[in-house]
């Protein structure tokens, strides 16, 4: 061999290595970019995880009880009868080799067929031709024996189970795979937040025209009751002073502490920290206000009539 194909080896040699070196090198990156995903993957997670968490305290449901896991039987196995119970610790146990339940060998299969006489022409096997009677190369099984005798692929587990081939996974399919289900996950949070942050009673309104319209009803109910009161005072049950001292300061009372207390239940957010505003002095006046004036409407009106 020449010094110019010795060369010539050896660049083809060089070039190989430094192939081979720059293959390590992307798959190594390619390790380090699939670890960094999954790391974000998992740290975003941990984070929908809490925030779920959150969102069920602030509602009011309980984490689900774990699985319990499967047992170490049915997960080596992996075989399961038909119509078994849910609960795999009650499954009975995969069919084995021996016991009452093994498949018994058929004495015609396991038996060598029997040479060929000089002269018998019936049992020219697998050279007679096609269409003879009595041709006895392959013997003949009943059904149920040919069917147990049939060869069945045999799992390291043992027991005569198929084993099943493991598909190959990509990486980076099943990253982008989990990302998509984060970004769905994130956006169903985002909306359970949103609905979170509105109350139960008049959700689109605003906070201060809900107290406007809470405080507002408070007091017409206190005008129906200061109605039944000035028709009882009419007949004689209610004197004056009750009557004046009800709608003065009792029914006007009675129709703040309502609104109070509804907006106090019924109109804070479940998300929300702290206390609403409840706008107390805008109450006190719209209730200590409602009243009287309806009682003196209702005198205007009554006088109007007469």
């Amino acid at each position: 061999m020449s010094f110019e194909e010795y060369a010539a080896l050896a660049r083809q040699l060089a070039e190989h290595r430094r192939a081979g070196e720059m293959d390590a090198a992307a798959e190594s990156a390619r390790r380090r970019d699939l670890h960094a995903a999954a790391d974000y993957l998992h740290q975003r997670l941990t984070a929908q995880g809490q925030r779920l968490d959150q969102l069920g305290r602030a509602i009011g449901v309980d984490q689900p009880p774990a699985a319990a896991p499967p047992t170490p039987q049915a997960a080596t196995s992996g075989w399961a009868p038909p119509g078994a119970p849910a609960d795999p610790a009650n499954w009975p146990g995969p069919p084995t080799g021996s016991g009452p339940q093994a498949a018994p060998r058929s004495p015609t299969a396991s038996a060598p067929p029997s040479a060929p006489e000089p002269g018998d022409g019936d049992s020219a096997g697998a050279a007679g031709g096609p269409g003879r009677a009595g041709v006895g190369a392959y013997p003949e099984l009943p059904a149920s024996q040919a069917r147990l005798a049939l060869p069945t692929a045999v799992s390291p587990a043992g027991g005569g189970v198929p084993t099943q081939r493991v598909a190959a996974v990509d990486p980076v399919v099943e990253l982008e795979l989990a990302r998509r289900m984060a970004d769905e996950a994130d956006r169903h949070g985002q909306q359970a937040e949103l609905l979170a942050q509105r109350p139960v009673l008049l959700p689109t309104w605003s906070p201060l025209a809900r107290a406007v319209a809470v405080y507002a009803a408070c007091g017409a109910a206190a005008g129906v009751l200061m109605l039944t009161l000035v028709l009882a005072s009419g007949i004689g049950l209610v004197d004056g002073f009750t009557l004046g001292a009800w709608i003065c300061a009792g029914l006007p009372a009675l129709a703040f502490f309502a609104g109070y207390l509804v907006l106090g239940r019924w109109g804070k957010p479940a998300m929300v920290a702290g206390t609403p505003p409840r706008y107390l002095p805008l109450g006190f006046a719209i209730c200590f206000l409602l009243v009287p004036l309806g009682y003196c409407a209702y005198l205007v009106l009554f006088r109007a009539l007469r």
